[in-house]
């Protein structure tokens, strides 16, 4: 199966959760393998790491992820609607500091 076939159906993180996997970037180019020894070594330690909880797992990525998307008090407020602690002082000074 070509890099090509194997992404054509896959779209957002899936299809870079399976360039990865496949060692073929997005745009058809070979992963170099010492990127990917890295990588792969980066996220057997992060699979050995005990967890929070999923909620606490969940409102990192949503801050993570939306804070790339959405305004710091529309992502801030849905936090709140939705349940979580608002967003840190740290993660406002990371996320939307330099913007």
């Amino acid at each position: 199966m070509s890099a090509e076939t194997s992404l054509d159906n896959t779209l957002g993180a899936d299809a870079v959760d399976r360039a990865i996997a496949d060692g073929i970037d997005l745009d058809g180019s070979p992963i170099p393998p010492v990127k990917l020894e890295l990588y792969h070594q980066v996220m057997a330690l992060e699979a050995g790491r005990q967890r929070s909880g999923v909620s606490n797992t969940m409102r990192s990525r949503i801050v993570r992820i939306g804070a790339k998307h959405i305004s710091q008090a529309e992502l801030n407020q849905m936090l709140l609607d939705a349940g979580f602690a608002p967003l840190k002082d740290k993660e406002v000074a990371f996320y939307y500091g330099n913007k």
